[in-house]
């Protein structure tokens, strides 16, 4: 055997070896443990469902390192170098161990990981995220999908969900006004309080937190920012007296928090999927809510108790995405994966007969052209806006359920709508990330715009006029383009 042979030989054999070792060993046994990277992966995915700020067994809160440092009633969960006075390894390693409760136990390399992380001093590597509003703002090279709107109560100014920021934009879209820096990568949700001061936003970064932000429109400062979960969260909704704030959690649970303080008054646990919309009563004792579980539930606000399932006779229909309350009545507007749009009374003013009759429709809306994800009311109520994948927008008569116009919103989904206060006027995004501003009556386009400043000519696109149109040639760069999109839009 030749000296080529034995050297291939031997570089077959070490790097079997150290395959073998990478496989059985995740983290390399000389590099340190990784808080970001190994620790918080596992405290995620096994330990935040019990241990989160709504829902803190033994006091003991997960999501943030700061939290999991603090400890809770039992005392401090870890000593940087001294595993054997780290509680949590206790916890994790018991026979049976403790942690997690109701769910499979670590495995013997997560345990070490966490010993070993203590042994080299439990430091914290997590990524530094500025929440300051004075951030610098993102840049951008293509508009990104916009997941919501929403006009100042005196219409003066259009609120513009991007990433990681609220823009403001002149109602007529001819100019920003200002850019909304937070915390969050996806805002899903806007709304504005009725005395125009007040702006809230939630959303949050998929599988790490959800977030709400109040924030003073006034000095376009933040006021309050809440982390309430370990996931994006949805629908946000104020109370007619604006003291609170209602959102839904992919946890399967609602909250309701207070304006002034941001303590949780109420967690609503009674569905069985994500709940992805929330609205008042027009007098602030109720809150309906609508979910992936086909149900739109009544619940009492003073007391958190489940009242009512509003669309009984209909659950079997399909997930809701969205939901929205008249504005001057207690009826509700639901829609999503069935296609169709329907209006219920809030409140049941008949018994359920045998036959399960759905006395709480008021009606149901012709059938859409592909799934539901915006809904919204006209400010006096009698007319509605559907908008869906597709890029289609209907709108109707809510007296008669007669169709008005039909716009062409989006080139590929619609995911927000929102109707100015006091003209005739709609506002739609969606996936291409442009706004368009419509006449509801006609269907006539008045304004179209992308709302985020782009650094850099798209690559692979061309400009007609004022509309952007993206290359859908199979180009490397193009393809990566629309990757990024879909990844934001957590259609992947």
């Amino acid at each position: 055997m030749d000296i080529r042979s034995i050297s291939a030989h031997c570089f077959l054999w070490v790097t079997i070896l150290f395959l073998t070792i990478s496989i059985s060993n995740p983290t390399w046994p000389n590099s340190p443990v990784s808080y970001y990277q190994d620790i918080q992966p596992i405290l995620q995915r096994s330990c935040q469902g019990c241990h989160q700020p709504s829902q803190a067994r033994g006091d003991l809160v997960l999501t943030s390192y700061t939290d999991f440092q603090r400890g809770g009633s039992e005392g401090k969960a870890f000593i940087a170098g001294e595993p054997n006075q780290s509680l949590v390894l206790d916890l994790i390693s018991g026979d049976p161990p403790s942690m997690p409760m109701d769910s499979d136990p670590l495995t013997q390399a997560e345990i070490e990981l966490f010993r070993r992380w203590i042994i080299e001093g439990a430091v914290n590597d997590t990524p530094k995220v500025d929440s300051d509003p004075t951030m610098k703002p993102p840049q951008y090279t293509i508009p990104p999908l916009i997941s919501s709107l929403a006009y100042s109560p005196n219409g003066g100014i259009l609120a513009v969900s991007g990433y990681r920021e609220v823009l403001l934009h002149k109602a007529d879209g001819s100019k920003l006004l200002t850019r909304l820096l937070g915390k969050s990568d996806r805002i899903e949700s806007i709304v504005y309080g009725t005395n125009n001061n007040m702006l809230v936003a939630v959303g949050g970064t998929p599988a790490r937190f959800g977030e709400v932000q109040i924030w003073d429109t006034n000095a376009n400062k933040l006021i309050h920012s809440l982390q309430s979960t370990f996931d994006t969260i949805y629908g946000a909704s104020l109370s007619p007296d604006n003291s609170l704030l209602a959102f839904g959690c992919t946890d399967e649970t609602a909250r309701i928090i207070s304006i002034e303080d941001q303590k949780e008054l109420v967690r609503f646990d009674n569905h069985s999927d994500w709940v992805l919309g929330t609205v008042f009563t027009t007098d602030g004792s109720h809150f309906v809510t609508g979910a992936r579980d086909t149900a739109l539930k009544l619940t009492e606000v003073k007391s958190g108790s489940f009242v009512d399932d509003i669309n009984a006779s209909n659950k079997g229909s399909g997930p809701i995405h969205k939901i929205a309350r008249h504005p001057k009545l207690d009826q509700v507007l639901s829609g999503g994966e069935d296609r169709i749009p329907r209006l219920y009374r809030i409140f049941r003013q008949k018994r359920r007969d045998v036959g399960n009759t759905d006395f709480n429709l008021i009606r149901a809306f012709e059938r859409q052209s592909d799934v539901i994800n915006a809904i919204a009311f006209n400010t006096d109520g009698s007319q509605i806006a559907v908008g869906a994948v597709g890029g289609e927008v209907r709108i109707y008569k809510v007296a008669d359920g007669n169709r008005i116009a039909t716009l062409n919103a989006d080139s590929t989904a619609v995911f927000a709508i929102a109707f100015h206060p006091e003209k005739d006027q709609v506002a739609t995004g969606g996936f291409d990330g442009q706004i368009r501003i419509f006449n509801p009556n006609t269907g006539n386009l008045i304004k179209e715009f992308i709302p985020v400043p782009l650094d850099s000519v798209l690559t692979g696109a061309k400009k007609t006029g004022k509309k952007v149109e993206i290359a859908r040639e199979k180009d490397n760069g193009v393809e990566a383009t629309t990757e990024i999109k879909l990844a934001v839009s957590g259609m992947t």
